[in-house]
């Protein structure tokens, strides 16, 4: 059977409108989606990049990893439900972890990691072989452990220098059961609010005061809006990367690629985040509206002592957990 060029020319643009809508559609199939609650600047997004650049490099044309972040795909709690349904990828929580996996609790034990040589013993020795596993059994796989950083305190109401100057003060903390526990147990009035409502809330007062990492703060802008930034070091809260139900569809090529490249990324978070320390808080004592002190540390820990009797008798393990990441730390 002969065809008219008509004929002809009408179904060679519906078979190359096909292709193209294969190939759209193909492209969608290759993106990983990568999402975070970090602004731009932060250590979250900093370490979201670098890992994102190295994939790619050795994906090639196999998939790309896309970073979205500022929220941009929902919060923590709703990402980690997005992961679960397998519309995101890949995801970089914090403290949220310890909602879905309660042993993960051990990283909001106040003073629990004394620096960042103590945590990388800490991840090779614990989270590896005995959390990681945990996460799995409710189909999560952390892939690999970064860093959110030491948190320190800002408000706009007084220098925080021992656990009673936080009495009243109304103090935004990530979700995560243990925050709110070790900030009422120090006098504060804790409550867990998204990231992303955190500026408005400070600016408007509804909050007096948060804690994060100076990255956060400073990436955030936070420190614009309080008047104090009270330096605790309270709880040190690792970032992880976790992947979930889309995981176990994506090649077995890619699997590798994306769970060696998250461990090849590791050393570098900690090395970028040490020097964003410094920086950081270089940058704030140059800002003459925030007032700057040390806190009584002692103090803090003292108060703390509910805090890891809690966690030994609600978490199963907790104990085990907490006397084994202990042991890793330095002798003085």
């Amino acid at each position: 059977m002969l065809l008219s060029r008509r004929h002809f020319v009408a179904l060679s643009s519906a078979a190359a409108a096909g292709a193209l809508t294969l190939g759209r559609a193909a492209a969608a199939q290759t993106e990983i989606k990568l999402g975070h609650v970090g602004e731009p600047g932060s250590l979250i997004e900093a370490s979201a990049l670098e890992f994102a650049k190295r994939a790619n490099a050795e994906l090639g044309d196999k998939a790309k990893v896309t970073v979205y972040g500022s929220s941009q795909l929902g919060g923590d709690s709703e990402m980690m439900k997005k992961l679960k349904l397998g519309t995101i990828d890949l995801v970089q929580p914090s403290t949220v972890m310890s909602s879905y996996v309660p042993s993960f609790g051990l990283f909001e034990m106040p003073y629990l990691v004394k620096d960042r040589d103590h945590m990388a013993r800490i991840r090779d020795q614990v989270v590896f072989p005995k959390l990681v596993p945990d996460a799995e059994k409710v189909g999560y796989h952390v892939l690999a452990v970064w860093e959110n950083g030491f948190r320190q305190i800002t408000n706009s109401k007084r220098p925080i220098v021992k656990p009673q100057d936080l009495q009243g003060i109304k103090l935004r903390v990530p979700g995560g059961t243990w925050r709110v526990k070790m900030f009422k147990a120090y006098g504060a009035n804790p409550t867990p609010l998204a990231f992303s409502e955190v500026f408005v809330a400070l600016q408007t007062g509804a909050m007096d005061g948060q804690e994060n990492p100076l990255a956060q703060i400073v990436s955030a802008r936070f420190y614009e809006v309080q008047k104090y930034l009270s330096m605790t070091g309270h709880v040190y809260t690792p970032s992880y990367l976790v992947a979930g139900a889309s995981y176990k569809r994506m090649a077995p090529d890619v699997q590798k690629i994306i769970a060696e490249v998250g461990i090849e990324t590791q050393p570098e978070v900690l090395k970028n985040a040490a020097k964003l320390d410094n920086d950081l808080l270089d940058k704030i004592k140059k800002t003459p509206s925030v007032a700057i002190n040390d806190a009584d540390k002692d103090a803090f820990i003292k108060a703390s002592k509910s805090i890891y009797t809690d966690f030994a008798k609600e978490v199963p393990g907790g104990q085990e957990l907490v006397d084994k990441a202990l042991s890793l730390a330095k002798k003085a």
